[in-house]
């Protein structure tokens, strides 16, 4: 079911998002922000102003008109990035700090692995890695994952 908010969201002529309250008021360069970026990417979304007070929460995604959707997305989007690994093709070593070539969402590319501690393991059998550029890459499920993959990152957990 779709829920119409009492607020309204816009872009300024600078790309910023505009909340305009009920009583309208307005706030400009507001951001989303997820409560559960991972376990959760499309539930519990914040819209804070630009000193991090809470102007409205947003439930579920999918409850949005969908002009205010879009805006939300594109915003989430653009704002965040977590490539998430599909294969791991090769490492360079299994001794860190290793360069690691993986298949992710947004293409082939290499990560360096600057220690076992920067792979954090979430909820269910997912993965978080971390590179040395501080680039966060997800694996939802590592028990999905090819054959020669899971050996490569059994190497290492």
């Amino acid at each position: 079911m779709i829920n119409e908010p009492d607020y309204q969201l816009e872009r300024d002529s600078f790309g910023r998002l505009v909340f305009t309250a009920a009583d309208g008021e307005r706030h400009g360069g507001v951001v989303p922000v997820r409560a559960f970026p991972i376990d959760a990417p499309d539930a519990g979304i914040a819209l804070v102003d630009a000193h991090g007070h809470e102007l409205a929460w947003i439930d579920r995604l999918s409850e949005l008109p969908a002009a205010l959707r879009i805006l939300v997305e594109a915003e989430l989007s653009s704002r965040e990035f977590m490539p998430v690994i599909s294969r791991i093709v090769a490492v360079s070593s299994y001794a860190t700090p290793s360069t690691w070539t993986v298949h992710t969402d947004h293409g082939e590319t290499a990560l360096v692995l600057k220690g076992e501690e920067d792979i954090r393991r979430l909820a269910g059998s997912a993965l978080l890695i971390t590179d040395g550029n501080s680039v966060h890459y997800l694996i939802r499920d590592r028990r999905a994952l090819d054959l020669t993959s899971r050996k490569i990152l059994d190497r290492f957990l």
